[in-house]
This record gives C-alpha cells, structure tokens and sequence, in this order.
C-alpha cells in the first residue's frame, strides 16, 4: 500500500490550499485516515480525521473551520482543504492510515507535503 500526496504549495497569507492523498494498492474506505502536520522544529500536530466508508470527520479544535476533510472512494483519495492561511501553517502536511482498533497509531504514511504561507 502507498499513500501518495499531491506536491508543494506555496500560498500568499489569507490563501487557500488543497491537497490530495491517493491510496495505492488497497482501499481506503475501511481505515481511518489522519492528517497531520509538522511545522520547522516542531513536532508533529493532529488536524483530523476522515472515515471514508462512511463520510464521518472529526477536528482538531484548533482547525475546526477552517480545515475540511473529504474523501472519494471511487478513486481512493483523501482531500483536505485549508483556507484562511497564515504564516504559522507553513508545514510538512501528512496523510496516515490509522490501524484498525484503537490504538491510534499507523501502518502506512504519505511521503509529506511541504506548503509555505509566504508574502
């Protein structure tokens, strides 16, 4: 399995900005999939969640509004859209398949997309 994401963006502050996380090799309708995001010397911060089987989505407070997360399960890819930019969402954005149970953690990661807010 692959989770392959849509290249860098580079946004003016107030822009929007959409990624894309397409699953290769298996399905993502039955697994949670998880964005995170890592800004320069941070660690890594939790933005939400999707289960595409059944269109359900949670935020991170911090996000909520301003961060949407969709999926299409005919072509297997996660969507997530940030709008409302500012320079503190300069970051390495990731899409994690979460494992089956509740343990939180994840078996597969995309390769990360860098998005610079910047005038």
């Amino acid at each position: 399995v692959q989770l392959v994401q849509s290249g860098a963006e580079v946004r003016n502050p107030g822009a929007a900005v959409k990624g894309s996380c397409k699953a290769a090799g298996d399905s993502v309708t039955d697994y949670v999939i998880d964005w995170v995001r890592q800004a320069p010397g941070q660690g890594l911060e939790w933005m939400g969640r999707i289960y595409p089987g059944i269109g359900e989505t949670k935020y991170a407070q911090k996000f909520q509004g301003r961060v949407t997360i969709t999926a299409d399960t005919s072509t297997g890819t996660v969507n997530v859209e940030s709008t409302s930019l500012r320079s503190e969402d300069t970051a390495v954005y990731f899409c994690a398949r979460r494992l089956p149970g509740l343990s939180g953690r994840h078996d597969y990661w995309g390769q990360g997309t860098q998005v610079t807010v910047s005038s």
